[in-house]
Parts: structure tokens; sequence; C-alpha cells
């Protein structure tokens, strides 16, 4: 039996070519296609190509060309079905079954399908076609700023209640059908169905694949009577976890735009897009959930939230952090973007324009572990308890992070952050705090830590953790020597330790001959103070974090040599420093 055309439409438009090719061919970015060698044939000069707005790869050198179910199959040996298991796994999809209840599914979505698909053309063309007369809807358009362009790009129609689309549907699809759509709703006083988007303007919302699956009404009457906007309900095809307003045209942008504007509906998704902003998607009145942030880390590298300025949009955005912090990965980011007080995407664009919005944009966003962290803090009282709350809930939110790295890293910004505000020491009870310092000292580090890289933080805890700890330097002394530090001042730091434990003197290592600034400054920065405390005299992990820190420093080290090699070989392609490159992203896979 044949894989319906839908299902591996979807795998298709969840993973990009470029994704799946990279897992075995090194490619390289040009223009808005890939290159690299050709995994058929052995050869020097790259004449293998992928281009993932087309879906395609293709070999210059010998003329295998197709999409990512055939490049599997050829490189790797599988049959269609194989491929096809693989990679819709690979995509995060169930398996697809041939049993007969998969295929009655199959029919019933296909009728489904055409059922919205008639439903949206029908209004979509209703609205076009009689604009001058609908003079209410006319008008709302043009203080929305949407032209017949904009409606034409996104499908936009007009449900008009005196259609009876009910039964212009029944002419080709049966009733039972039609009501499991959940367009319509009985009415059991008029013993009648009733189309639930009468007089609204109606937005389909596509699957990925870019089929009407769902709509999206917005009613143009605010008089209070009836809800400003309402979704379809979910139905056995529909549901509003799993997808995204306009992801199906906001991926083709991936290519372009490393990042993606989630904002809170269809308007502001339409406004932006009429502005120039194509890379924005709209959650569908729910809560932000793990699988459409899964969906969008397939495509872009860093998700920019945009929540309404409110209450309700801040309380909203609050509950996104906690939700989809636990989704983080290394490669990834997520940040939040709050507008000025009654501003939505939608009327900031209208008023201020593309270039002023990206510019706020670039200028405004807030990380999301500091999002959570400034939300949970407004709680402190500067009482023990409060304190205690605070560190807890921190500590919970981090646990439930999936990646054991940025867990570690999220963890250790929490304890750090806490450590600064504490008015609490070790051994001592509650200091008198005077504002005004603690608000001058706070000032200082921050401006201090902006100058701090990420090396150098990690640089900062390794040095830390042997000056605390000098025993290690003994045990762990095999790894711990060939480590390269960057920072002239740390690589001064740790060159003083080498030699002080090479001259049997390691027992106090704070006494070696260095300027106490340079030792303050390690002490000042490293993130991993607070973890060490808890964990003094625990020998066997103070030992597997110095292993971690080192193995992170390594990383460190070859990423730059990787960098390296790229720049040169994107000027010579030259098969030497091409193999190694291939070498050496084999070894950070393995790190």
């Amino acid at each position: 039996m044949k894989y319906p055309k839908e299902y591996l439409d979807e795998i298709k438009a969840r993973l990009k070519v470029s994704n799946v090719v990279s897992r075995s061919v090194s490619l390289k970015k040009r223009g808005k296609e890939f290159v690299g060698l050709s995994p058929f044939k052995n050869e020097k000069t790259p004449s293998f190509t992928v281009n993932d707005e087309k879906g395609f790869y293709h070999c210059f050198s010998t003329g295998e060309h197709g999409n990512i179910f055939d490049f599997l199959m050829k490189t790797q040996n599988l049959k269609f079905g194989e491929a096809v298991k693989f990679l819709s796994n690979y995509a995060g999809m169930q398996p697809y079954t041939f049993s007969k209840a998969d295929e009655e599914r199959e029919n019933k979505r296909k009728i489904y399908l055409e059922i919205y698909s008639e439903y949206t053309n029908y209004f979509h063309t209703h609205l076009l076609s009689n604009i001058q007369k609908l003079t209410h809807v006319r008008d709302y358009l043009r203080k929305r700023k949407i032209s017949s362009d904009v409606a034409k790009n996104f499908k936009i129609g007009y449900a008009d209640q005196n259609l009876n689309i009910f039964e212009i549907l029944k002419k080709n699809f049966s009733e039972k059908s039609i009501i499991e759509s959940g367009i319509f709703y009985n009415d059991d006083k008029k013993k009648i169905y009733l189309d639930r988007f009468r007089n609204r303007l109606i937005f389909p919302i596509n699957d990925i694949s870019g089929n009407p699956i769902a709509i999206g009404g917005r009613s143009i009457n605010d008089n209070g009577y009836y809800a400003k906007y309402i979704n379809s309900p979910e139905t056995l095809f529909f549901k509003k976890g799993s997808l995204l307003y306009n992801l199906d045209k906001a991926r083709k942008y991936s290519n372009k735009k490393d990042q993606i504007f989630l904002v809170e509906g269809y308007m502001d998704v339409v406004g932006l897009d009429r502005v120039g902003i194509e890379n924005a998607v709209a959650n569908l009145g729910t809560a932000l959930t793990d699988k459409q942030i899964l969906i969008l880390n397939q495509f872009f590298n860093h998700i920019v939230i945009c929540f309404d300025a409110d209450d309700s949009g801040y309380n909203a955005a609050i509950r996104a952090a906690e939700n989809s912090l636990k989704e983080l990965q290394p490669n990834k980011k997520i940040s939040f973007l709050f507008l000025p007080e009654k501003e939505d995407p939608d009327s900031f664009v209208t008023k201020n324009g593309k270039d002023a919005f990206l510019k706020y944009s670039q200028e405004n966003l807030i990380p999301i572990h500091k999002l959570i962290l400034d939300h949970y803090k407004k709680d402190i009282d500067n009482t023990p308890s409060s304190f205690a709350i605070f560190e807890k809930k921190l500590k919970n939110i981090s646990n439930l992070i999936k990646d054991k790295y940025i867990k570690k890293y999220v963890l250790e910004y929490f304890l750090e952050k806490i450590s600064e505000f504490t008015p609490y020491s070790k051994n001592k009870g509650i200091k008198r705090i005077s504002k005004v310092q603690t608000l001058n000292k706070t000032k200082k580090i921050y401006k201090e830590s902006l100058t701090i890289s990420l090396t150098e933080i990690k640089e900062f805890s390794f040095l830390y953790l042997l000056l605390e700890n000098p025993t290690l330097i003994k045990e762990k002394f095999d790894i711990i020597k060939n480590v390269k530090i960057y920072t002239k001042e740390n690589n001064f730091i740790f060159t003083e330790i080498i030699k002080t434990y090479k001259a049997n003197e390691f027992e106090d290592l704070k006494k070696i001959n260095i300027d106490k600034q340079l030792i303050d400054r390690v002490y000042k920065f490293s993130p991993i103070k607070i973890i060490v405390e808890k964990n003094a005299g625990n020998l066997e992990y103070l030992e597997s974090l110095l292993e971690e820190i080192v193995r992170d420093l390594k990383n460190i080290e070859l990423e730059l040599r990787i960098q390296e090699l790229e720049s040169k070989f994107s000027k010579d392609f030259n098969e030497n420093t091409f193999n190694e490159l291939t070498e050496l992203k084999k070894l950070q896979k393995i790190n």
C-alpha cells in the first residue's frame, strides 16, 4: 500500500533537506544554497548542492537529484518504507501503519480538508468579488490597512450570513462529514445548523503543508455581544497545541532568517507581514505547548515571543517561558519582547513601520532565563522564607530542562544571581542592608559582566575549582595540563598554578604570587561558587564537575578551530582543509 501524500508532505515540510543531508555530508552555506563534496563519488571540488526552498539536492558530477527520501535510499541503501519510517521519527511524527482503521482515517482526513478548502475558497472569492457592496467589511479592512493583495496572500474571507454555505457543501459532502468539520453547530431551537463564523472575517489556519485545516474568525462588530476572536473547535484532525498560524509560509524564510516572531493573534501576523516581516507565526488562543516549540526549533534558531503588553499578555508570557524553557537546546535561543503599553505588533508597525519594530526588538529582547528570574524576584520580601521559596522555585524550574548542559548553566545562572542580592551570608544572621550601596554594587558588577565573554566565564569556573580544591590538580593532572586558556590574564594564573604544582607547593594556591585583583576577578565572576561550596569535601562530585568543565573548554577550542577551517575552506576549497574539518566535526559530535 502507498503512504498518503499528505503524510509524506508533512514529513518534507517538517524537515529541511540540509538538516537531513548534513547528518552525513559536511555542507557550507553559499547564498540560498548549501554546497559540499558529493556523497556519490570521490571528488576534490564540491559539486553537490542542497536547496531547502525547492526541497531537493543535486549532484552536478553524477546527475543524482532528489528529495530527502531519495537521499536516504541512495546513500543508506534503504527501501522507501524504511526511509519514511526513519524520517517520520526524525521529524517527531507517529509512524504510519496500514490498518483498515488508518485507511478509513485517511479517507476522512481527505474529505475534511476538501470541506475546509471549499469553505475558505468560497468566502475568500465572495469577499474579493463583493468588497464594494460589503461596505462595513471594506471600511474595517481599510482601517486595518489590509489591502486586496494582503487578503489574497492570507486567503482572508468574509462569512456572509446571507449565504447558505451549509446547503452548498451538502452538494458534495455528507451531512455527517460537514458536521464533523466543526464549522457548524446545531441550533436546538431553530432546528438548523448555523455557521459558527457567520458575520466574521475568516483566516484559514493551514497545516504545515499549506492545507486549510481550521479557521480563525474575527468579529468586525465590536459590540460586546460576541467574542472578538474564535477558532475552530478541536477535531480529529485539528489540535490547537500542535499547530501555529502561518507556519506553512514562515518556515520558507528559515534559510534567510535565523529568527521567528511568535505573536498572540493572526491579525498581528498579518500586520507584520504587511510591512515585510514575513517570519512571524501565532499560537491559536491556547498556552504555548512543548510541541509548538519543538516544531519551531526544526526551522529557526531563535524564537522571539512577543505577546501584548497588558497584564494578560505578561501572564501568558510567563507561562510560555516556564513551559518552553525545558525545551531549550544548546544551539537554540528563546527571548521575549514586550512592546510599549497599549501596543501590539500590528498597531506598532502600523504607527512606526518595519525598521522601528526591528530596531525596538533588537534593543529590548529579554532572554528567557532572565525573564523567569526577574518575575519571581518580585515576590521576595527580604524574609528567609521568601528567599527559600524563591530558590526552591528556580531550582524546580531548572530541573525540568531536558538538555543536561542547558540545565546545568541555567541553574548556575540562577544560583549566582541569588547569591548577588541575598541579604544572608553563611553562618551569619540578617545583615543590615543599605539599598543604595547594594544598588551601586549591583550596577558595577553588571557593567563589568557586560565585557566578559562566555569563554572567560568557563575559564573562571575552571580556575576557581583548582584554587579552591588543589587536590584535584594531583588527581586529574593528566587532563588539566593540556587545557588551553585563551584569556591572557587567566592563562597567566593557570601557568602559575601549574608551576606551583610542579614545585610541590600547591597546598594553598590562593597564596601564589599573583596580583590579588586577578584572583578576585576569578572569585567574583565564577558561576559555580555556590555549587562548589555546597559540595565541599565531595571529591568524586568535584572531579566529575572538573571533567565536565575541561570538556567544555576543549569544545571551545574545537569550535574555534572549526570556524577557522570553515573560513579557510570557503576561500580555497582545499581537500586537506575539508578532511581536517570533517574529522573535527565528527569529534565535536562525539564530545
